[in-house]
Protein backbone atom coordinates (compact mmCIF):
# COMPACT_ATOMS: atom_id res chain seq x y z
CA UNK A 1 0.00 0.00 0.00
CA UNK A 2 1.72 3.29 -1.10
CA UNK A 3 1.26 6.55 1.19
CA UNK A 4 -0.52 9.78 -0.57
CA UNK A 5 2.50 12.37 -1.07
CA UNK A 6 0.43 14.92 -0.52
CA UNK A 7 -0.93 12.91 3.28
CA UNK A 8 2.37 12.64 3.83
CA UNK A 9 3.88 16.56 2.92
CA UNK A 10 0.72 17.16 5.01
CA UNK A 11 1.81 14.84 8.22
CA UNK A 12 5.27 16.44 7.91
CA UNK A 13 3.81 19.65 8.39
CA UNK A 14 1.54 18.93 10.92
CA UNK A 15 4.62 16.73 12.89
CA UNK A 16 6.68 20.57 12.41
CA UNK A 17 3.89 22.45 14.19
CA UNK A 18 3.10 19.96 16.84
CA UNK A 19 6.86 20.18 17.82
CA UNK A 20 6.76 24.15 17.66
CA UNK A 21 3.31 24.00 19.53
CA UNK A 22 5.20 21.76 22.37
CA UNK A 23 7.84 23.58 22.49
CA UNK A 24 6.51 26.85 23.14
CA UNK A 25 4.18 25.45 25.85
CA UNK A 26 6.59 23.32 27.83
CA UNK A 27 9.10 26.20 27.46
CA UNK A 28 6.38 29.00 28.72
CA UNK A 29 5.30 26.05 31.67
CA UNK A 30 8.66 24.83 32.24
CA UNK A 31 9.77 29.01 32.69
CA UNK A 32 6.99 30.04 35.22
CA UNK A 33 7.53 27.24 37.54
CA UNK A 34 9.90 27.64 40.50
CA UNK A 35 12.18 24.35 40.87
CA UNK A 36 15.71 23.97 41.41
CA UNK A 37 18.26 23.87 38.49
CA UNK A 38 15.37 26.33 36.12
CA UNK A 39 18.22 26.40 33.48
CA UNK A 40 19.54 23.07 33.15
CA UNK A 41 15.58 21.74 33.05
CA UNK A 42 15.04 24.52 30.30
CA UNK A 43 17.99 23.49 28.31
CA UNK A 44 17.17 19.26 28.53
CA UNK A 45 13.31 20.36 27.46
CA UNK A 46 14.85 22.30 24.83
CA UNK A 47 17.63 20.14 23.48
CA UNK A 48 14.77 16.71 23.63
CA UNK A 49 12.42 19.20 21.30
CA UNK A 50 14.77 20.38 18.89
CA UNK A 51 16.57 17.12 18.36
CA UNK A 52 13.19 15.53 17.54
CA UNK A 53 11.91 18.85 14.85
CA UNK A 54 15.69 18.03 13.56
CA UNK A 55 14.68 14.58 12.45
CA UNK A 56 11.60 15.27 10.99
CA UNK A 57 13.26 18.26 8.85
CA UNK A 58 16.11 15.78 7.56
CA UNK A 59 13.68 13.76 5.98
CA UNK A 60 11.56 16.60 4.43
CA UNK A 61 12.28 17.64 0.61
CA UNK A 62 13.51 21.20 0.93
CA UNK A 63 10.09 22.92 -0.82
CA UNK A 64 8.23 21.41 1.76
CA UNK A 65 10.70 23.11 4.33
CA UNK A 66 10.51 26.13 2.16
CA UNK A 67 6.26 26.25 2.27
CA UNK A 68 6.45 26.26 6.14
CA UNK A 69 8.61 28.12 6.76
CA UNK A 70 6.99 31.01 4.59
CA UNK A 71 3.69 29.95 7.11
CA UNK A 72 5.94 31.14 10.20
CA UNK A 73 6.46 34.12 12.22
CA UNK A 74 9.92 35.21 11.80
CA UNK A 75 10.45 33.47 15.67
CA UNK A 76 9.78 30.27 14.24
CA UNK A 77 11.25 30.57 11.50
CA UNK A 78 14.61 31.17 13.21
CA UNK A 79 14.07 28.53 14.75
CA UNK A 80 13.57 26.32 12.21
CA UNK A 81 16.45 27.50 10.29
CA UNK A 82 18.88 26.91 13.49
CA UNK A 83 17.69 22.90 13.15
CA UNK A 84 18.73 22.67 9.67
CA UNK A 85 22.16 21.42 7.91
CA UNK A 86 24.04 23.41 5.25
CA UNK A 87 22.79 21.55 2.34
CA UNK A 88 19.09 22.52 2.89
CA UNK A 89 19.83 25.85 3.79
CA UNK A 90 21.86 26.33 0.57
CA UNK A 91 19.06 24.58 -1.24
CA UNK A 92 16.16 26.84 0.33
CA UNK A 93 18.09 30.17 -0.53
CA UNK A 94 18.10 29.39 -4.06
CA UNK A 95 14.15 29.04 -4.26
CA UNK A 96 12.79 30.88 -0.95
CA UNK A 97 10.74 33.96 -1.09
CA UNK A 98 11.58 37.06 -0.85
CA UNK A 99 9.64 37.58 2.59
CA UNK A 100 11.62 35.00 4.24
CA UNK A 101 15.43 35.76 3.13
CA UNK A 102 15.50 38.38 5.44
CA UNK A 103 15.73 36.16 7.96
CA UNK A 104 17.75 33.39 6.41
CA UNK A 105 21.21 33.90 6.13
CA UNK A 106 20.56 37.68 5.16
CA UNK A 107 20.48 39.25 8.22
CA UNK A 108 23.00 41.47 9.01
CA UNK A 109 26.33 40.43 11.05
CA UNK A 110 25.63 39.65 14.88
CA UNK A 111 27.86 37.44 16.71
CA UNK A 112 29.09 37.27 20.10
CA UNK A 113 32.07 34.82 19.02
CA UNK A 114 34.40 36.55 16.70
CA UNK A 115 34.52 34.45 13.84
CA UNK A 116 35.60 36.97 11.32
CA UNK A 117 37.92 39.29 11.79
CA UNK A 118 38.44 42.19 9.31
CA UNK A 119 42.36 43.75 8.99
CA UNK A 120 43.50 46.39 6.84
CA UNK A 121 46.67 49.15 6.48
CA UNK A 122 46.70 52.34 8.23
CA UNK A 123 50.21 54.32 7.98
CA UNK A 124 52.40 50.78 7.12
CA UNK A 125 50.37 48.82 10.02
CA UNK A 126 47.75 46.07 9.97
CA UNK A 127 45.08 47.32 11.67
CA UNK A 128 41.71 45.41 13.16
CA UNK A 129 38.12 46.43 11.34
CA UNK A 130 35.43 46.47 13.79
CA UNK A 131 32.32 44.58 11.94
CA UNK A 132 29.06 45.14 12.81
CA UNK A 133 27.49 45.35 9.56
CA UNK A 134 28.28 44.64 5.96
CA UNK A 135 28.41 48.50 5.75
CA UNK A 136 31.40 48.41 8.06
CA UNK A 137 33.70 46.06 5.12
CA UNK A 138 31.76 47.84 1.76
CA UNK A 139 33.28 51.38 3.54
CA UNK A 140 37.28 49.90 3.80
CA UNK A 141 39.69 48.56 1.79
CA UNK A 142 40.31 45.14 3.88
CA UNK A 143 43.52 43.17 2.90
CA UNK A 144 42.90 40.50 4.88
CA UNK A 145 39.84 39.00 6.35
CA UNK A 146 40.30 36.04 8.68
CA UNK A 147 37.42 33.22 9.16
CA UNK A 148 37.39 30.72 11.87
CA UNK A 149 35.04 28.43 12.15
CA UNK A 150 32.21 30.34 10.40
CA UNK A 151 29.09 29.21 10.06
CA UNK A 152 26.99 28.87 7.20
CA UNK A 153 25.35 31.93 6.99
CA UNK A 154 28.57 33.69 7.98
CA UNK A 155 30.12 32.24 4.59
CA UNK A 156 27.08 33.35 2.77
CA UNK A 157 26.85 37.14 3.44
CA UNK A 158 30.41 37.88 3.63
CA UNK A 159 30.73 36.22 0.02
CA UNK A 160 27.87 37.83 -1.27
CA UNK A 161 29.99 41.19 -0.44
CA UNK A 162 32.85 39.61 -2.79
CA UNK A 163 30.79 37.93 -5.22
CA UNK A 164 32.56 34.43 -4.36
CA UNK A 165 31.86 31.12 -2.11
CA UNK A 166 33.54 30.41 0.41
CA UNK A 167 33.97 25.92 0.83
CA UNK A 168 33.19 24.86 4.29
CA UNK A 169 35.76 24.51 6.47
CA UNK A 170 34.22 20.85 7.51
CA UNK A 171 35.19 19.69 4.16
CA UNK A 172 38.47 20.97 3.35
CA UNK A 173 40.19 18.03 4.19
CA UNK A 174 38.02 15.61 1.74
CA UNK A 175 39.84 17.81 -1.27
CA UNK A 176 41.69 15.84 -3.75
CA UNK A 177 45.35 16.76 -3.43
CA UNK A 178 45.91 17.61 -6.51
CA UNK A 179 43.33 19.75 -6.12
CA UNK A 180 45.16 21.65 -3.36
CA UNK A 181 46.30 24.82 -5.56
CA UNK A 182 44.28 26.14 -8.61
CA UNK A 183 42.70 29.55 -10.52
CA UNK A 184 39.24 29.57 -10.96
CA UNK A 185 37.83 31.75 -14.13
CA UNK A 186 37.09 34.85 -12.57
CA UNK A 187 40.55 35.25 -11.27
CA UNK A 188 39.91 33.58 -7.26
CA UNK A 189 43.63 31.95 -6.37
CA UNK A 190 42.86 28.68 -4.10
CA UNK A 191 45.16 27.16 -1.95
CA UNK A 192 44.77 24.81 0.72
CA UNK A 193 47.62 24.58 3.30
CA UNK A 194 48.38 22.22 6.60
CA UNK A 195 49.40 24.36 9.33
CA UNK A 196 50.94 22.70 12.11
CA UNK A 197 48.91 22.83 15.74
CA UNK A 198 51.83 21.13 18.23
CA UNK A 199 49.53 21.23 21.86
CA UNK A 200 51.18 19.02 24.78
CA UNK A 201 48.36 16.81 24.82
CA UNK A 202 47.82 15.67 20.92
CA UNK A 203 49.43 17.63 17.65
CA UNK A 204 47.41 17.59 14.26
CA UNK A 205 47.53 19.28 10.87
CA UNK A 206 44.71 21.65 10.31
CA UNK A 207 43.72 22.78 7.17
CA UNK A 208 43.45 25.84 6.04
CA UNK A 209 41.90 27.59 2.93
CA UNK A 210 43.04 30.68 1.33
CA UNK A 211 41.58 32.52 -1.40
CA UNK A 212 43.36 35.71 -3.43
CA UNK A 213 40.72 38.08 -4.84
CA UNK A 214 40.75 41.80 -5.62
CA UNK A 215 44.11 41.95 -3.90
CA UNK A 216 42.23 40.64 -0.46
CA UNK A 217 43.74 37.93 1.19
CA UNK A 218 40.50 35.45 2.76
CA UNK A 219 41.19 32.51 4.77
CA UNK A 220 38.81 29.89 6.14
CA UNK A 221 39.72 27.31 9.14
CA UNK A 222 38.12 25.26 11.57
CA UNK A 223 40.34 26.45 14.57
CA UNK A 224 42.37 29.16 15.99
CA UNK A 225 46.19 28.40 14.89
CA UNK A 226 49.52 29.89 16.83
CA UNK A 227 51.01 30.67 13.45
CA UNK A 228 48.01 33.28 12.57
CA UNK A 229 47.91 34.80 16.59
CA UNK A 230 52.16 35.43 15.82
CA UNK A 231 51.96 36.47 12.53
CA UNK A 232 49.14 39.51 13.37
CA UNK A 233 51.13 40.53 16.72
CA UNK A 234 54.38 41.22 15.01
CA UNK A 235 51.88 42.99 11.60
CA UNK A 236 50.01 45.18 13.99
CA UNK A 237 53.41 46.17 16.33
CA UNK A 238 55.87 46.32 13.06
CA UNK A 239 55.29 49.64 10.94
CA UNK A 240 55.60 47.97 7.40
CA UNK A 241 55.86 44.41 8.48
CA UNK A 242 53.58 43.70 5.46
CA UNK A 243 52.14 45.70 2.40
CA UNK A 244 49.63 43.76 0.70
CA UNK A 245 47.68 40.55 0.94
CA UNK A 246 49.87 38.22 -1.16
CA UNK A 247 53.02 39.62 1.51
CA UNK A 248 50.43 38.97 4.28
CA UNK A 249 49.97 35.10 2.73
CA UNK A 250 54.04 34.75 2.36
CA UNK A 251 54.34 35.63 6.09
CA UNK A 252 51.76 33.07 7.02
CA UNK A 253 53.92 30.58 5.18
CA UNK A 254 57.11 32.08 6.37
CA UNK A 255 55.69 31.86 10.43
CA UNK A 256 54.56 28.45 9.29
CA UNK A 257 57.94 27.00 8.91
CA UNK A 258 59.35 28.77 11.87
CA UNK A 259 57.01 27.04 14.08
CA UNK A 260 57.72 23.78 12.44
CA UNK A 261 61.25 24.47 13.27
CA UNK A 262 60.02 25.44 16.90
CA UNK A 263 58.36 22.00 16.67
CA UNK A 264 61.60 20.08 15.97
CA UNK A 265 63.48 21.89 18.66
CA UNK A 266 60.86 20.07 21.13
CA UNK A 267 61.03 17.04 19.34
CA UNK A 268 64.98 16.94 19.94
CA UNK A 269 64.71 17.98 23.69
CA UNK A 270 62.31 15.42 24.29
CA UNK A 271 64.62 12.27 22.39
CA UNK A 272 67.19 13.50 24.50
CA UNK A 273 65.41 12.86 27.70
CA UNK A 274 64.38 9.60 26.17
CA UNK A 275 68.43 8.77 24.84
CA UNK A 276 69.41 9.50 28.35
CA UNK A 277 66.91 7.15 29.56
CA UNK A 278 67.87 4.22 27.03
CA UNK A 279 71.13 4.59 26.98
CA UNK A 280 72.43 5.01 30.47
CA UNK A 281 70.89 2.17 32.63
CA UNK A 282 69.00 -0.98 32.54
CA UNK A 283 65.80 -0.95 31.85
CA UNK A 284 62.46 -3.20 33.17
CA UNK A 285 59.66 -4.01 30.69
CA UNK A 286 57.14 -1.59 32.28
CA UNK A 287 59.86 1.24 31.46
CA UNK A 288 60.85 -0.18 28.17
CA UNK A 289 56.96 0.23 27.37
CA UNK A 290 56.81 4.05 28.44
CA UNK A 291 59.92 4.87 26.55
CA UNK A 292 58.46 3.08 23.54
CA UNK A 293 55.08 5.19 23.66
CA UNK A 294 57.50 8.31 24.20
CA UNK A 295 59.32 7.85 20.76
CA UNK A 296 56.03 6.67 18.92
CA UNK A 297 54.33 10.24 20.09
CA UNK A 298 58.16 12.29 18.79
CA UNK A 299 57.91 10.38 15.57
CA UNK A 300 54.19 10.86 14.82
CA UNK A 301 54.99 14.53 15.57
CA UNK A 302 58.68 14.79 13.42
CA UNK A 303 55.85 13.06 10.45
CA UNK A 304 53.46 15.79 10.43
CA UNK A 305 56.03 18.40 10.91
CA UNK A 306 57.77 16.58 7.49
CA UNK A 307 53.85 17.01 5.89
CA UNK A 308 53.86 20.39 6.95
CA UNK A 309 56.93 21.52 5.43
CA UNK A 310 56.51 19.73 2.53
CA UNK A 311 52.98 21.46 1.99
CA UNK A 312 54.68 24.63 2.21
CA UNK A 313 56.89 24.06 0.14
CA UNK A 314 54.15 23.34 -2.88
CA UNK A 315 52.19 26.07 -1.70
CA UNK A 316 54.85 28.68 -2.33
CA UNK A 317 56.26 26.98 -5.18
CA UNK A 318 52.38 27.31 -6.26
CA UNK A 319 52.78 31.59 -5.83
CA UNK A 320 56.33 31.75 -7.60
CA UNK A 321 54.63 30.21 -10.51
CA UNK A 322 51.63 31.47 -10.51
CA UNK A 323 53.74 34.91 -11.69
CA UNK A 324 51.68 36.95 -9.62
CA UNK A 325 54.36 38.00 -6.92
CA UNK A 326 56.60 41.53 -6.88
CA UNK A 327 60.80 40.62 -7.52
CA UNK A 328 61.10 41.60 -3.42
CA UNK A 329 58.40 38.88 -2.77
CA UNK A 330 60.26 36.08 -5.37
CA UNK A 331 63.15 36.91 -3.23
CA UNK A 332 61.08 35.91 -0.32
CA UNK A 333 59.92 33.01 -1.19
CA UNK A 334 63.17 31.85 -2.30
CA UNK A 335 64.16 32.32 1.49
CA UNK A 336 61.28 30.48 2.84
CA UNK A 337 62.37 27.57 0.61
CA UNK A 338 65.99 27.77 1.61
CA UNK A 339 64.57 27.30 5.37
CA UNK A 340 62.20 24.80 4.31
CA UNK A 341 65.18 22.68 2.88
CA UNK A 342 67.23 23.09 6.05
CA UNK A 343 63.91 21.39 8.10
CA UNK A 344 63.92 18.44 5.66
CA UNK A 345 67.88 17.18 7.04
CA UNK A 346 66.73 17.82 10.42
CA UNK A 347 63.74 15.85 9.87
CA UNK A 348 65.84 13.32 8.43
CA UNK A 349 68.06 13.33 11.17
CA UNK A 350 65.53 12.69 13.57
CA UNK A 351 63.88 10.09 12.13
CA UNK A 352 67.11 8.04 12.26
CA UNK A 353 67.51 8.97 15.37
CA UNK A 354 64.32 7.70 16.47
CA UNK A 355 65.10 4.14 14.98
CA UNK A 356 68.08 3.89 16.82
CA UNK A 357 66.33 4.88 20.45
CA UNK A 358 63.61 2.32 19.21
CA UNK A 359 65.92 -0.35 18.09
CA UNK A 360 67.86 -0.03 21.24
CA UNK A 361 64.48 0.31 23.35
CA UNK A 362 63.42 -3.02 22.16
CA UNK A 363 67.05 -4.63 22.49
CA UNK A 364 66.68 -3.91 25.73
CA UNK A 365 63.27 -5.29 26.33
CA UNK A 366 64.78 -8.84 24.16
CA UNK A 367 67.85 -8.52 26.56
CA UNK A 368 65.40 -9.17 29.61
CA UNK A 369 63.25 -11.74 27.79
CA UNK A 370 66.87 -13.40 27.46
CA UNK A 371 67.17 -13.32 30.82
CA UNK A 372 64.21 -14.98 31.92
CA UNK A 373 64.58 -17.94 29.49
CA UNK A 374 67.89 -18.23 31.07
CA UNK A 375 66.75 -18.58 34.30
CA UNK A 376 63.98 -20.91 33.33
CA UNK A 377 67.11 -23.13 31.60
CA UNK A 378 68.70 -23.15 34.91
CA UNK A 379 65.87 -24.27 36.62
CA UNK A 380 65.15 -27.29 33.84
CA UNK A 381 68.92 -28.54 33.92
CA UNK A 382 68.98 -28.15 37.75
CA UNK A 383 65.62 -30.61 37.61
CA UNK A 384 66.20 -32.55 35.13
CA UNK A 385 68.79 -35.31 36.98
CA UNK A 386 65.74 -34.66 39.97
CA UNK A 387 63.46 -36.34 37.57
CA UNK A 388 65.59 -39.25 37.17
CA UNK A 389 66.18 -40.36 40.74
CA UNK A 390 62.44 -38.99 41.62
CA UNK A 391 60.95 -41.46 38.87
CA UNK A 392 63.22 -43.93 40.31
CA UNK A 393 62.32 -43.67 43.86
CA UNK A 394 58.70 -43.88 42.48
CA UNK A 395 59.47 -47.42 41.23
CA UNK A 396 58.53 -51.24 43.42
CA UNK A 397 62.59 -51.92 43.42
CA UNK A 398 63.64 -49.33 45.62
CA UNK A 399 60.90 -50.14 47.53
CA UNK A 400 62.82 -53.96 47.40
CA UNK A 401 65.62 -52.11 47.97
CA UNK A 402 64.51 -50.43 51.48
CA UNK A 403 62.64 -52.78 52.61
CA UNK A 404 64.62 -53.77 55.97
CA UNK A 405 64.36 -49.91 56.59
CA UNK A 406 61.23 -47.86 57.96
CA UNK A 407 59.89 -45.87 54.41
CA UNK A 408 60.22 -42.72 56.99
CA UNK A 409 63.99 -42.58 57.28
CA UNK A 410 64.92 -44.51 53.77
CA UNK A 411 62.53 -41.57 51.57
CA UNK A 412 63.94 -39.08 53.91
CA UNK A 413 67.40 -40.10 53.11
CA UNK A 414 66.13 -40.04 49.29
CA UNK A 415 64.82 -36.73 49.60
CA UNK A 416 67.92 -35.29 51.35
CA UNK A 417 70.15 -37.45 48.51
CA UNK A 418 67.72 -35.05 45.69
CA UNK A 419 68.75 -32.04 47.47
CA UNK A 420 72.69 -32.76 47.49
CA UNK A 421 72.36 -33.71 43.53
CA UNK A 422 70.23 -30.68 42.84
CA UNK A 423 72.89 -28.15 44.80
CA UNK A 424 75.85 -29.51 43.38
CA UNK A 425 74.27 -29.60 39.62
CA UNK A 426 73.74 -25.56 40.79
CA UNK A 427 77.32 -25.10 41.75
CA UNK A 428 78.50 -27.08 38.46
CA UNK A 429 76.81 -24.51 36.44
CA UNK A 430 77.62 -21.54 38.21
CA UNK A 431 81.17 -22.84 37.68
CA UNK A 432 80.85 -23.37 34.15
CA UNK A 433 79.28 -19.71 33.51
CA UNK A 434 82.27 -18.12 35.95
CA UNK A 435 84.70 -20.17 33.52
CA UNK A 436 82.97 -18.93 30.30
CA UNK A 437 82.71 -15.50 31.30
CA UNK A 438 86.33 -15.62 32.28
CA UNK A 439 87.27 -16.26 28.99
CA UNK A 440 85.50 -14.16 27.01
CA UNK A 441 86.71 -11.24 29.23
CA UNK A 442 90.33 -11.98 28.40
CA UNK A 443 89.39 -11.86 25.09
Amino acid sequence: MQIDPAAKEHNSRQAVLDILLKHKLIADLVHKQDMPHHELVETLVRKENMAQLRQILDHMATEEIADILEALPPEDQRLIWEQLDDEHKQAILLDAPASVLPLLGKQDYKTEKPRIKAFDLQDGRLHEISIKTPQDLLQTKPIWIDLVAPTFEDRLWIGDIFGIEFPDPDKLSDLESSARFYVEENGEIHLHSDFLLDKDDVSHNVVVAFILYRDILFSIRKKELPVFRLQRMRALSQPNYVSDSREMLLDLYAVNAEYSAGALEDVYLALEVVGNQVLSKQMSDEEAAKILNDIANEEDLNGRIRRNVMDTRRAVSFLMRSKLLAKDQLEYSQQILRDIESLDGHTAFLFDKINFLMDAAVGFININQNKVIKRLTVVSVIFMPLNILASIGGMSEFTMMTQGIPWPLSYSIFTLGLVVVGWLTFVILRLLEKRRNGKSGKR
